[in-house]
């Protein structure tokens, strides 16, 4: 059965034509299918939206779709990402697996071929591991997004949800300062203080010891390996 219904795609093309076309298209099979103009735009996209699946030109202005596709892998390695490009060179092909594409298709885009190559890279993905057992009754869902306590979502905010995230991504393992404010703020200048009441939102809402914390080095989610 198709999950298409239930993701969030980002479409990332500076063609203006082509990306109210693709929209037209296949936009109706998405829960969310967002455009983005160009690589920059695409990437503030990602980080405000956490789609599940990029769809990206390569050549476009201010940031190209490679740039920005290896930016995007930084910050979520697991996202798959499809380039469609005009370009069939082997070297920029090469460029694009080096940076982890998920799949590379040649324009004319095809609706109907797109959807198929949608399709394989979600069965390819492991939904298995969509929920991550965090211990204490805790699971992360990666597909959705969302914190659980015993079955019951615990409600959080798009900033703590990138925290969780990224202590998810590490767990077992500190995350240091300089990466969560990377991360969580794009680097908007947070002070420690804030961090720090930050942190105390999310206990209120989890448990005191739900996060672990080193004073100078970082934090991690409490969790004992089985």
């Amino acid at each position: 059965m198709s999950k298409l219904k239930d993701l969030t795609v980002l479409f990332v093309e500076d063609e203006v034509e082509l990306r109210n076309a693709l929209n037209s298209a296949i936009s109706d099979e998405f829960k969310k299918f967002i455009l983005a103009r160009d690589g920059e735009d695409g990437l503030k996209k990602f980080k405000k939206f956490k789609p599940d699946i990029v769809l990206t030109d390569i050549m476009m202005p201010i940031l190209d779709g490679l740039e920005m596709s290896k930016e995007i892998k930084k910050l979520s390695k697991e996202t798959p990402i499809i380039v469609l490009s005009a370009f069939s060179e082997r070297d920029r092909l090469l460029k694009a697996i080096d940076i982890g594409i998920d799949k590379y298709l040649i324009k004319p885009i095809d609706p109907d071929e797109l959807m198929s190559t949608i399709e394989i890279v979600i069965k390819n993905l492991n939904l298995v591991d969509q929920l991550v057992d965090l211990g204490n009754g805790y699971q992360f869902d990666k597909l959705k997004k969302v914190l659980v306590k015993n079955g019951n979502t615990i409600t959080l905010t798009k900033k703590e949800l990138l925290f969780i995230s990224i202590l998810v991504k590490n767990l077992g393992a500190f995350v240091l300062h300089d990466e969560i404010k990377k991360y969580v703020w794009t680097n908007k200048g947070v002070t420690d203080a804030a961090i720090r009441t930050f942190i105390k939102r999310i206990r209120e809402k989890t448990d005191k010891e739900f996060i672990k914390n080193v004073p100078g080095l970082g934090y991690k989610i409490n969790y004992a390996s089985h």
